[in-house]
């Protein structure tokens, strides 16, 4: 056993090119391959892709990226139309292969939005492996650390359990959704989530914190400075923001405006560490942000909710009364049939034509096709 090809159960990590390269021509010549990857975005500043697991009907692999650093060979099997590439849950790892790697999936089936699509209201893999095959995945190292070298033999089995049974979940999955005519739903939601990319944060941080719109002025100001100031010390320490300071703590401290340490302690969720660490820069960024003009203060984009039509209120209430009866029909969770977005869209839209409901931006084919006739009709009676 050279030191480029270790095992791990049954399951071999691939850490050199040449190993990549066979592993790449063996994915070429498959039907459908299963895929998932691990990754450390609960403790580093910036998340890297750590793993990525492989399974075909006959073997899986772990790929290591950290020593490999190149995975060019998998782009063209991953991007093959072709080859049907399983993922559970792909969003969040369709966008960091493609930021990682400027890889890209052409045909996916991803099985939890099959499973949705199926009307399974526990469509966590867990949940769906335990259910259809009996079989108990051990979560245990779920938050682990990725990053870290060298991989045990049981976070091995943990990642090589989460690709090695999907391409049987995705036998049936398959098979069923034919059998209730969905397939074309999951194929066009799955070309979707594969443009899936990961977007630059632009403009202030206080647009990307949840509870920010709350405040104003100089509240506002005194938010963006502590954002900023975060950002800084979780760039030096390696750390995700949030395990720095939480939102919560930095807007309560926006809200409350403290100028010592004594005030700066009686903040809600501020520990002892934090405050010996980030006391002086948390008083320092609080002093800026009130320093701000008046004229320069920040302020937090409205959307402006304009006045909502009783037209459009009644055509709301009727689709959703639709919705209830006809999700329950299908046996759909009301979501997945028409989520509350589109409904909202459909009864503003000017009147019941085919017209108006292609121009329903996020509208699917499969959608307009099922329903299109019944929305018109209902959209004609008011």
């Amino acid at each position: 056993m050279n030191s480029f090809h270790k095992q791990a159960g049954t399951c071999k990590i691939i850490t050199d090119a040449v190993r990549l390269n066979e592993v790449a021509d063996i994915l070429s010549y498959q039907t459908e391959i299963a895929v998932d990857l691990e990754m450390d975005s609960l403790h580093h500043y910036r998340e890297k892709v750590c793993l990525v697991q492989i399974s075909t009907r006959l073997q899986s692999w772990l790929i290591d990226p950290l020593a490999l650093h190149d995975l060019t060979p998998l782009a063209a099997p991953l991007a093959n139309p072709g080859i049907v590439v399983v993922m559970h849950g792909s969003d969040y790892d369709i966008r960091s292969l493609h930021r990682d790697f400027g890889i890209e999936v052409a045909n996916l089936f991803d099985t939890m939005i099959a499973a949705r699509l199926l009307g399974i209201t526990e469509f966590g893999l867990a949940a769906l492996l335990k259910e259809r095959f009996g079989i108990e995945l051990d979560k245990k190292f779920q938050k682990a650390d990725w990053s870290k070298r060298p991989l045990s033999s049981e976070m091995c089995a943990y990642a090589t359990a989460d690709t090695s049974d999907l391409l049987a979940l995705y036998d049936q999955f398959r098979a069923e959704l034919e059998d209730k005519r969905r397939l074309e739903w999951l194929e066009e939601e799955g070309k979707l989530v594969s443009q899936a990319r990961v977007a630059e944060k632009e403009g202030p941080l206080f647009l990307y914190c949840k509870g920010a719109g709350r405040l104003k002025g100089h509240g506002l100001a005194i938010l963006e400075e502590l954002l900023q100031l975060r950002d800084r010390q979780s760039q030096t320490l390696d750390r995700p923001p949030f395990k720095v300071l939480s939102a919560d703590t930095l807007i309560e401290i926006a809200e409350n405006k403290p100028h010592t340490l004594h005030d700066l302690s009686q903040i809600k969720g501020m520990t002892p560490g934090q405050l010996q660490r980030h006391g002086t820069g948390i008083l320092a960024a609080v002093e800026i942000g009130l320093s701000v003009p008046e004229n320069r203060l920040p302020r937090f984009p409205r959307t402006g909710k304009k006045e909502v039509l009783e037209r459009v209120k009644v055509r709301l209430k009727n689709l959703k009364q639709w919705r209830e009866h006809y999700s329950t029909e299908l046996g759909l969770d009301p979501g997945v049939l028409a989520p509350n977005w589109l409904l909202e869209a459909i009864a503003d839209t000017q009147g019941p034509s085919k017209e108006e409901l292609d121009g329903i931006s996020g509208m699917r084919k499969w959608q307009k096709h099922l329903f299109g006739a019944e929305l018109a009709r209902i959209l004609s009676t008011v």
